[in-house]
C-alpha cells in the first residue's frame, strides 16, 4: 500500500495524518512516524501496514482518553465504555486508561473522594453516595476511604432542616414531610430522628 501524504493535525498537536492511496486515514504520533520511518510515497507491505494501523489505533484511544478525562473527572468504568461507544476496541480502552493511571491522570480513589464530597455539597446523604459509587463502577474496597472524606450526616441533615423550617417551627405534617425527603436524599433514619428532635421529635414507630 502507498503512501499519499503526510500532514501535521491543525487541531492537535503532536498528532499527524497520514494518507493512504486507497483513501484510508491514520491517526499517528510523531513517535510513530519517526518509529515506523513514515515518508509520503513510501510502499508499506501487508505486515507493516498492520502493525502501523494497530499502533495509530491504540494511540487514537489514548488521545481520545486524555481528551475526555481532560473535559472531566471519571472513573475508570466510565471511562472505558466511553472510548468503546467512540469505536476503540475494550483493549485499546484498556490499555489507554492503564496508561492514564501509570501517568496519574486517571485514579478511581480520588474520583470516589470528588463524588462523594460532590453529593455532599447539593446536600444529599450516605446512600446517595452508595447508589452514585454502583452507578460509576467505582470498586467496591474504595467505597469507604471515599466516604470517610464526606461530612457528619448529621451536620447535614440539620442544615437541610434549618433552611427548610426557616419561616417558623413546622408542625407534626411538615416534619413528616421533612423526614421523606431526607430519606429520599440518602439519609438513614437515625440521623433524621435526631436532626428533628431539635424541632420536635417525631415518634419511634413514624
Amino acid at each position: 500500500m502507498k503512501l499519499d501524504r503526510l500532514e501535521r493535525s491543525k487541531h492537535v498537536s503532536g498528532r499527524v495524518l497520514v494518507f493512504l492511496e486507497d483513501g484510508t486515514l491514520l491517526k499517528v504520533t510523531e513517535q510513530e512516524l519517526l518509529d515506523f520511518g513514515l515518508r509520503a510515497g513510501d510502499e508499506l507491505d501487508e505486515e507493516t501496514l498492520e502493525r502501523l494501523k494497530s499502533s495509530a489505533s491504540g494511540s487514537d484511544a489514548k488521545a481520545r482518553a486524555a481528551e475526555l478525562i481532560g473535559r472531566r473527572a471519571m472513573s475508570r468504568r466510565d471511562l472505558e465504555r466511553k472510548l468503546t461507544e467512540k469505536g476503540a476496541s475494550q483493549t485499546e480502552a484498556r490499555y489507554a486508561a492503564e496508561w492514564l493511571e501509570a501517568i496519574g491522570a486517571l485514579d478511581d480513589g480520588e474520583y470516589a473522594a470528588l463524588l462523594v464530597r460532590h453529593c455532599a455539597e447539593k446536600g444529599y446523604g450516605p446512600a446517595r453516595y452508595r447508589d452514585e459509587l454502583y452507578k460509576h463502577g467505582v470498586p467496591r474496597e474504595l467505597w469507604e476511604d471515599a466516604m470517610a472524606s464526606a461530612p457528619d450526616p448529621e451536620t447535614l441533615v440539620a442544615a437541610y432542616l434549618q433552611d427548610r423550617f426557616r419561616k417558623g417551627p413546622p408542625d407534626e405534617r411538615e416534619r413528616r414531610r421533612a423526614a421523606d425527603a431526607l430519606a429520599r436524599r440518602g439519609f438513614g433514619w437515625s440521623d433524621v430522628r435526631t436532626g428533628l428532635s431539635a424541632w420536635a421529635e417525631l415518634p419511634d414507630d413514624s
